[in-house]
């Protein structure tokens, strides 16, 4: 319906229900959470319903703009940013717990568990250069200006930012070896293949825990069987990752980092397993994609 014959408000109401679906994968990528990601883009809305944009050529991106500045004050401070009540008109999302969730699982699906968990590791400046760039291909004169950098500085971010997301690019011979050896174990794992999970442990081959035992207690499961038995089935958000420079694997449910595995590989077999779940270990650890 042309705009002349529609009053502003509802206008705008109408273009931005059009935009929330892609401003919410925008959010969600640059947030890596859902209720945060519904909220920046509330917060889009309020600030869309107060502009006045008559001179505004580009709506949409416009929005994105908008969108990735107030995903980038919420990266800075990491605080809830809910609305406790919205503007009259404004169109609101009403879902259940449960199709939140499975909307949020869609949406990590899309993103990729592993990409999630190495996004959060980055700088505030850093996801969202490389977001908007490679994953929403804005150019560097637009995203200089969200994150108050010039476009060569933002390019630079988002190099440094891509150099982690695609850490995998450049393994060398071991790295490949170790690899083969932890995705054969975590896929055997995920799919309840005891037998598999037999083929690529050690006979003696040892699992310590900061997290088994809870209370910061570190727990031991040794001998093959007892190690097999114990990941049938259970590893099903686990990835592989580059974990401090070495091959590993991160625990992510919907790309929230809950535990890191090191692994110790030797003759093409796992000799050693350590799970950390410590959140200083979590939060000093220096990830990649493999």
């Amino acid at each position: 319906m042309p705009q002349e014959n529609y009053p502003a408000d509802k206008f705008e109401a109408a273009r931005f229900e059009q935009e929330r679906s892609r401003l919410r994968g925008v959010a969600y990528r640059l947030l890596g959470s859902l209720p945060e990601a519904e909220d920046a883009v509330q917060e889009a809305w309020l600030r869309l319903s107060r502009a006045d944009t008559s001179s505004v050529d580009n709506l949409s991106a416009w929005l994105t703009t908008v969108t990735s500045r107030v995903c980038l004050d919420m990266l800075r401070s990491r605080k809830s940013r809910r609305e406790d009540a919205f503007l009259d008109g404004a169109p609101e999302p009403a879902v259940t717990a449960e199709e939140a969730v499975e909307r949020e699982t869609i949406l990590a699906d899309s993103v990729g568990l592993a990409m999630l968990v190495v996004l959060r590791t980055l700088s505030p400046a850093e996801r969202i250069a490389f977001v908007l760039h490679d994953l929403f291909d804005l150019p560097f004169d637009q995203i200089a200006p969200i994150v108050e950098r010039t476009p060569d500085a933002a390019r630079q971010l988002a190099s440094r930012a891509r150099r982690r997301v695609r850490g995998g690019d450049s393994l060398d011979a071991g790295q490949v070896a170790q690899k083969s050896v932890v995705d054969a174990f975590l896929t055997a794992s995920r799919t309840g293949d005891l037998a598999g999970l037999m083929a690529v442990l050690d006979p003696d081959v040892v699992v310590r825990s900061d997290v088994l035992g809870g209370g910061g207690q570190v727990r031991e499961l040794r001998g093959a069987e007892k190690v097999a038995n114990f990941y049938n089935g259970l590893a099903q958000t686990a990835r592989t990752a580059l974990i401090d420079g070495v091959i590993g694997a991160v625990v992510a449910p919907l790309g929230r980092l809950t535990r890191v595995l090191d692994f110790r590989v030797e003759n093409g077999r796992i000799v050693e397993i350590f799970v950390a779940g410590d959140p200083d270990r979590l939060g000093a650890v220096e990830l990649a994609m493999v």
